[in-house]
């Protein structure tokens, strides 16, 4: 499962601009054939008076904390490329707010301390996981 929790200050998302990034980081994932209810994206507002960077408040600011679970990188090259797919996700929001301080990172945890409605996931790339991605919903296998 990919977690994606953007903070933001104010007037960087209104609710078509969330819709289409949550769709866009979607999309991708489906597109390495995880479920789409697999994706989870959080938009946390939170004022310049609340967002600070090397101990200043922030007046234009995103900090995206990504949780990858389903999937790991497994060497430096899938880890730049995640890291390159983020960006360019990103860049088209971010080149709308000049002077933006954007930061993410991706932390990796561990599938064994996964659950979703009770059940333990597929192993990645199995056939209980397609069953899963085609029919978009969790269900015994």
């Amino acid at each position: 499962m990919p977690l994606w929790t953007i903070h933001h200050t104010p007037g960087i998302f209104n609710a078509e601009t969330k819709r289409a990034l949550a769709a866009r980081i979607t999309e991708h994932y489906e597109s390495a054939g995880l479920p789409r209810f697999y994706v989870v994206t959080l938009f946390q507002e939170t004022a310049p008076e609340d967002f600070y960077v090397g101990g200043e408040p922030t007046p234009v600011g995103i900090r995206v904390v990504i949780d990858h679970i389903a999937r790991h990188a497994h060497d430096t090259e899938g880890r730049r490329r995640i890291a390159e797919w983020i960006n360019q996700i990103l860049t088209p929001t971010l080149e709308r707010h000049p002077g933006v301080h954007s930061e993410f990172h991706v932390d990796e945890t561990s599938e064994e301390l996964w659950m979703i409605n009770g059940l333990v996931p597929p192993p990645g790339g199995s056939d209980a996981e397609k069953r899963w991605a085609k029919e978009n919903v969790v269900s015994t296998y």
